[in-house]
């Protein structure tokens, strides 16, 4: 028994700091949870995925008939959310076959059922870490798809929304360490580099002090929008995909958190009667 649990302490402790080495340090948006209750917003983002992510991703533990909680009706499904020969009773899945999603994009696009809750961390929710990402690409000629995305570096998916966002560039400062030619090592400087609307990179090189303590990693990170109105109505439109993709992983979680209000207000009161029950039985012993 000892060493059973020596060897549950050792799995432990080795896993925890595993864990959070894997951690993105990255600081994560707050996705705005009031969109959860609003089914305008639901209803608007389910028809933003189905236009502009299920070509690619599936949500094969969803079925089109399950749209009518948020409101919709079988008829409204049929005209504004199937555009092929799928039936209303089908699951969400794409035509697609993952081999040839291997060819075209390097890799399978992964099912979105469970993200909004798989991509959860310490960091924040799952639904941050999406409505994080969906805002974070940028224009950059150098990768394959012409895009890339500071939370998710060097993704294989390209930004498909980008003309509902419209056109922004992009300036990141990292601390690191650079070659420095006079002395044949390395040093350390702070290296602001900028992608404008078109992708193109430069990239500016200052010196820091000797003798300092940094550490390598990247500090501010500015976006400028050149098209403000459609970048503000890009980040609601992303919120709305974010509380469908946040439904789709757990469409019961209001009557979850219903049902544990009741179930607490009923432990509260069983608490209560139980302690006078208890009292009358002690009372007259001593």
């Amino acid at each position: 028994m000892k060493k059973l649990l020596a060897l549950l302490a050792f799995a432990i402790g080795t896993a925890a700091p595993l864990a959070h080495a894997s951690e993105s340090s990255i600081s994560l948006d707050h996705f705005p949870a009031h969109k959860l209750k609003s089914l305008p917003a639901l209803q608007n983002g389910a028809k933003l995925f189905v236009n502009y992510c299920l070509n690619c991703h599936a949500t094969s533990a969803m079925r089109y008939n399950r749209l009518q909680e948020l409101g919709l009706t079988p008829e409204q499904i049929s005209e504004s959310l199937l555009f092929s020969s799928t039936k209303v009773g089908d699951l969400m899945t794409i035509a697609a076959k993952p081999a040839d999603q291997k060819v075209w994009f390097g890799a399978p696009p992964p099912d979105l059922s469970l993200t909004a809750r798989s991509r959860s961390s310490p960091s924040g929710s799952g639904a941050s870490w999406i409505y994080t990402y969906l805002r974070s690409f940028y224009r950059d000629a150098e990768r394959p798809t012409g895009w890339n995305n500071t939370v998710f570096a060097n993704v294989n998916m390209p930004h498909v929304l980008w003309e509902l966002q419209g056109a922004r560039t992009l300036t990141q400062e990292e601390t690191k360490k650079v070659a420095d030619p006079a002395t044949k090592s390395e040093k350390w400087a702070r290296v602001t580099t900028t992608w404008d609307e078109f992708g193109v990179k430069t990239v500016k090189q200052d010196a820091l002090p000797e003798g300092g303590h940094y550490h390598e990693g990247i500090g501010r990170i500015d976006w400028k929008a050149l098209e403000p109105d459609k970048a503000r109505a890009y980040d609601e439109q992303i919120a709305d995909i974010v509380a469908y993709m946040s439904w789709v992983a757990e469409p019961v979680l209001s009557t979850r958190y219903r049902l544990g209000v009741i179930v607490l207000m009923f432990l509260g009161v069983f608490s209560v009667l139980a302690w006078g029950l208890n009292r009358a039985y002690w009372k007259n012993i001593k």
